[in-house]
C-alpha cells in the first residue's frame, strides 16, 4: 500500500475516534462486599450458567421507561458479557458468603460438586424512578437427592447517587450480592 495512503487511513481512524461519534464506553460491575456469612449444608456448590431475558443477554444496558418500553443504551455497554459475568458474580458471592468452595459450570474439579444452581432471570432492569429490578426463579439440586429446592424471587435496590450508567452496574453488583445472600438463606441450608 503506498505511504500516502497509509498516512491518509491513519489520519482518518484518529479523527474518528477523536471526534466522539458513535464511541461505545463499556462499564465494569464493582464487587460488592456480602453483607453477612451464612452458614450452609453444602461443601462444595455448582452453579450453572444464569439464564436471562433476551435484552438482557445484549452487551448493551437496558432501561425501562416511563411508559414500560425496554430501551437499550448503544454506546453505554457492559464490561464483559452479561450471562458470564453473572454467573462469575453470583458464585464468588455465594463462596465469600458460605465459605464453600464454589465454581461457576462446567464444574473444574474432579468429583462433582455436592449441590448445583441454577438461576432464570425473567426481569433484569433499571427504571427512571432510580430503582433496579431482579425477578426469576432458583433450583437447588443436591446430588444426594437430600435437597430439592425451587424458589421464586424479587429484588429491587435503589440506584446510588446519579442515576448514570456507572450507578446502574453499582446497583447490579449490588442486586447480585443481595440474591447470592437469599439464595444461600433460602436455598442452601
Amino acid at each position: 500500500m503506498p505511504r500516502p495512503l497509509i498516512s491518509a487511513l491513519s489520519a482518518a481512524v484518529l479523527l474518528a475516534g477523536c471526534s466522539g461519534f458513535g464511541t461505545e464506553l463499556r462499564y465494569p460491575v464493582p464487587a460488592v462486599a456480602p453483607a453477612e456469612k451464612v452458614n450452609i449444608r453444602f461443601r462444595t456448590i455448582e452453579v450453572r450458567l444464569v439464564s436471562l431475558p433476551e435484552y438482557a443477554e445484549l452487551s448493551e444496558m437496558s432501561t425501562r421507561t416511563a411508559e414500560g418500553a425496554i430501551e437499550t443504551q448503544k454506546n453505554l455497554l457492559w464490561a464483559d458479557d452479561p450471562v458470564r459475568s453473572i454467573t462469575l458474580e453470583l458464585a464468588r458471592n455465594l463462596g465469600l458468603i458460605t465459605g464453600a468452595t464454589v465454581a461457576s459450570e462446567p464444574w473444574p474439579f474432579e468429583t462433582f460438586a455436592d449441590a448445583r444452581v441454577e438461576v432464570r432471570i425473567e426481569e433484569m432492569l433499571s427504571d427512571e424512578a432510580g430503582s433496579f429490578r431482579l425477578s426469576g426463579q432458583y433450583f437447588v439440586a443436591a446430588n444426594s437427592g437430600a435437597v430439592n429446592r425451587a424458589r421464586l424471587f424479587s429484588l429491587t435496590v435503589p440506584i446510588p447517587g446519579d442515576p448514570g450508567p456507572a450507578a446502574m452496574a453499582a446497583a447490579r453488583g449490588q442486586i447480585i450480592s443481595d440474591l447470592a445472600l437469599l439464595i444461600a438463606r433460602d436455598g442452601l441450608r
